[in-house]
């Protein structure tokens, strides 16, 4: 037990549980009304919309996943870095006019837009089940970050007193999430965001200074991790792998139901736009963040015997809490391992409200209970955000992964399918309702059968077209049947019957 990490890390948790039950008189608003309670009332400007979409965005994948990654498996786990390179000019391009729409229309969900947009209910059910089952694993992969932590601080695995950290952070994050709706993680999002620029400064000064500097760091990385596998005869190799890792994590990331929270509760396109353009910042400190896998491979902490025991039950997502123990005062581990725990929380928050948005709005409201008032749509969100982290908890008890990255991009072949509705369908109403959900259908059958003969324990499925193998992401295979489908069907639709009259929204709703 390190007991001087353990009171540093305990006292900045306490910290932040008062900020989240604080945030709930921060831009006072009738938090008895869903977008109140589930969009903070669309009042947050640029420099908070910065801190909460960086809090949805770089979370415990950021701190754990990535270098866990790059630990084991090397450069491959670098896609990360393209990757959120790619997502913003897809942000400015794109998401202004998802903005623009939902504001005229009061849309609280991306499934209320396909509601309007097209006026199929089971189209915006599709789109509403895809969100809240593919934000679980994304959850659960908060909550292996938080876990990790917690045994990193001397916590044994297992047991009561072992899961009894976990538990209170659990009920904790439920209780300010049920009191303060998004204003709580919109506020801690700014103290995480510090400690973790913080930590990553530290990081990249101190630990290559310990270890004699980047040239020794990189000579120490075994060669083969330092660059992709050449392909050999007959296949593209990691190259198509890498490559479509990174185009189908991009595509996928601002259409799960917490990013569109952070999107849409900002106070206007321009904010959007503005966010576009800074938040890069995040990957460049994603890039550093990265190469501690390496340094922890250079410092060679898997064969230290103090850390035997972490790397037996958490394996490579164990490297970086190993890496801060080997390097750091306890102090400060207290500080950076409760800027994961933090960065864990937050984002845990924001789903948790992004998913209760959806299902009280599209599937309470929509299908169970009509005729229900605003009160009570703010009283089901709350229970259901209480829900949806347990359902959390199923990904980590009943598909245990070797590197927690696994979770994100299985939730990633999911929500990608909701891409031709939302995404093509702020530009074009080609496609019919009809034809959409027959091709989201067939992606989500086909992504999810490409996983589960991987066992649910990689995302890079193998096709082979004339005689090369291309490994790719299961994710990007699965959306392109999908809106192969939707093109050709729409297409005949379009002649027999056509749903255009349908739409309510106009031209100028997205401008």
């Amino acid at each position: 037990m390190n007991w001087t990490a353990i009171v540093v890390f305990v006292g900045l948790f306490l910290f932040i549980t008062v900020l989240g039950f604080v945030a709930a008189q921060w831009r006072r608003g009738d938090l008895g009304l869903l977008h109140e309670w589930g969009l903070g009332g669309r009042r947050f400007g640029t420099f908070v919309t910065w801190f909460l979409l960086g809090g949805d965005l770089y979370t415990a994948y950021t701190f754990i996943a990535v270098p866990a990654l790059m630990y084991g498996a090397g450069a491959l786990g670098f896609f990360a870095v393209p990757y959120t390179i790619i997502i913003y000019p897809i942000l400015y391009v794109v998401y202004p006019r998802l903005w623009s729409v939902a504001h005229r229309h009061g849309y609280v969900t991306a499934a209320d837009f396909i509601r309007g947009r097209y006026g199929n209910r089971w189209l915006g059910l599709a789109v509403a089940v895809t969100g809240l089952v593919a934000t679980m694993p994304y959850i659960a992969l908060q909550l292996v970050g938080m876990e990790v932590v917690i045994g990193a601080l001397g916590f044994p695995g297992g047991g009561w007193f072992g899961d009894a950290p976990l538990i209170i952070a659990f009920l904790i994050l439920a209780a300010f999430t049920y009191t303060s709706g998004l204003r709580a993680p919109a506020m801690i999002a700014v103290v995480k965001d510090v400690l973790i620029y913080i930590t990553v400064i530290a990081a990249v000064i101190a630990v290559p200074m310990h270890l004699g500097g980047f040239a020794r760091i990189f000579a120490a990385v075994p060669p083969a991790k330092q660059l992709l596998a050449v392909p050999g005869p007959g296949t593209l190799g990691s190259y198509s792998g890498y490559a479509t890792l990174a185009i189908g994590s991009a595509f996928a990331l601002f259409l799960y139901p917490h990013s569109m929270t952070g999107i849409l509760s900002s106070s206007s396109a321009r904010v959007i736009r503005r966010n576009a353009a800074i938040l890069p910042a995040y990957s460049l400190m994603l890039g550093f963040l990265a190469l501690l896998g390496f340094m922890a491979l250079a410092l060679g902490v898997g064969s230290m015997p103090e850390f035997a025991d972490g790397f037996k039950r958490y394996g490579p997502n164990f490297s970086v809490p190993a890496l801060m123990l080997a390097t750091f005062p306890s102090w400060f581990v207290g500080v950076a391992f409760a800027a994961i725990a933090i960065g864990a929380l937050v984002p845990a928050a924001i789903m948790s409200i992004a998913t209760a948005n959806i299902f009280t709005r599209n599937i309470w409201r929509e299908f169970l209970h009509p005729a229900c008032t605003d009160d009570e749509e703010a009283g089901v969100a709350k229970i259901a955000s209480l829900v949806v982290k347990v359902g959390a908890l199923f990904f980590i008890i009943f598909l245990p992964q070797q590197y927690a990255i696994q979770l994100q991009l299985l939730g990633g072949i999911w929500i990608i399918q909701t891409a031709p509705s939302v995404m093509l369908g702020l530009f074009t109403r080609y496609f019919n309702s009809w034809a959409l959900l027959l091709g989201w259908m067939v992606g989500i059958v086909s992504g999810t059968w490409m996983a589960a003969t991987l066992d649910f324990k990689g995302a890079v499925y193998a096709i082979h077209l004339f005689g090369v193998a291309i490994p790719g992401y299961a994710a990007l295979y699965s959306v392109i049947l999908n809106l192969a489908v939707a093109a050709v069907l729409s297409a005949v639709l379009n002649v027999v019957a056509s749903d255009r009259h349908k739409d309510v929204t106009l031209a100028e709703d997205y401008a």
